[in-house]
């Protein structure tokens, strides 16, 4: 984002205006136009389509090379969704428009690998409030509608891991809630269970984790049904809330139960594309992060290092996280330098994506390392 600012300040220049003249046409103050160019204030979606609309120029403009999923997610902030190009059109809601809602919710999944909840929040909400719109207020069959409360529940899910990530918890949790009401009503357990498990996941971080635990659970014991890769994930959130609990033979136990239902999968059982991310990497960094709340970080350090060497560099928040994850299982262990080490490389990557919950994240391990200065 940083990158962002000399492109709309260049672009400015280019037509010709001052930041006064470019302030009347945005109706932003002059002050905060010139932080926006100068990379001091977090470019929003609603400030790229100012500028875009000021200068007559197109969004993608404003981008560089390297901006490219951003700009994606900010073009999808100012395009019309398919839910508003069907119905202006009058063209009727049937299988056409719910393949079309479903890959959309696909692109926009994949999205949060590269783009920060901060940035792609707006984006998933506006897609969100376009289908929950149309379920209520159009007629289509009864396999299109199971379809597109599906994608309600999945666009909830989605939209309620962005907003937790951009900082945003109560939303989160009500986006959370409103796609149980979707996903149960599309007679989706499994999915039902992944936005129960969602909200324990938030709850565990910024809640009671004893709370966190009894939603954990009762999302895999309302989808007992659901494929292997899915209750290893929901198996996850339990060992996740009992390590915040400190419930060490509740959290080695769940840990177990993700190994058992992973190695499960099949290629003759289908899973849901929501649960692609979900690998034999992402499980090691979880029983990592389990065993440093459990007071095991030598035994976390080694899952941590292997899981973060493979993943891409692209996904800078999610590698940044897991460093950070890292850096306490050193600090925690004594080892200071490389503590120090690993934290300043999540801190350098932090500042290229919009995340309140990488920010967040950093700053707790910063905070951990000047306790243990001396």
């Amino acid at each position: 984002m940083v990158a962002l600012g000399p492109n709309l300040r260049a672009a400015r220049e280019a037509a010709g205006l001052s930041l006064s003249a470019m302030a009347a046409r945005t109706h932003y103050s002059k002050s905060l136009l010139g932080l926006l160019e100068t990379g001091r204030r977090t470019i929003s979606p609603e400030h790229v389509v100012a500028y875009s609309r000021a200068l007559g120029v197109s969004p993608e403009a404003l981008y560089g090379p390297s901006e490219v999923p951003l700009r994606v997610a900010h073009e999808w902030l100012v395009a019309d969704s398919p839910v508003v190009v069907h119905t202006s059109a009058g063209r009727r809601v049937g299988a056409e428009l719910a393949g079309e809602v479903e890959a959309r919710v696909v692109e926009l999944r994949h999205l949060d690998d590269v783009v920060g909840g901060g940035d792609l929040f707006p984006v998933v909400q506006r897609e969100l409030v376009d289908v929950r719109g149309l379920v209520g207020s159009a007629s289509f069959d009864e396999r299109t509608g199971r379809r597109l409360l599906t994608a309600v529940g999945e666009l909830a899910q989605l939209a309620g891991w962005v907003a937790s990530d951009a900082g945003e918890y109560l939303a989160a949790q009500g986006l959370y809630l409103g796609g149980v009401s979707a996903a149960s009503a599309a007679g989706d357990r499994g999915l039902a269970g992944q936005l129960l498990s969602s909200l324990s996941y938030q709850v565990a971080n910024v809640g009671d984790p004893a709370d966190a635990v009894l939603l954990a659970r009762s999302a895999v014991k309302g989808a007992e049904e659901a494929s292997p890769v899915v209750r290893a994930l929901l198996w996850e959130r339990v060992a996740w809330a009992c390590a915040r609990s400190r419930d060490r033979d509740g959290a080695l136990r769940a840990l177990d139960a993700v190994d058992a239902a992973y190695d499960g999968r099949s290629l003759g059982i289908p899973e849901p594309e929501w649960v692609y991310w979900l690998d034999r990497k992402e499980i090691d960094v979880m029983a990592g992060r389990c065993l440093i709340e459990l007071g095991d970080p030598t035994a976390a350090e080694p899952l941590l290092t292997n899981a973060i060497a493979g993943y891409q560099a692209e996904h800078t928040r999610e590698v940044a996280l897991y460093r950070s994850w890292l850096a306490e299982a050193y600090a925690r262990a004594g080892v200071l330098d490389a503590a120090r080490e690993v934290i300043t490389s999540a801190r350098r990557s932090a500042e290229e994506i919009n995340s309140a919950r990488l920010h967040a994240r950093v700053g707790d391990v910063e905070r951990l390392l000047s306790g243990t200065a001396g």
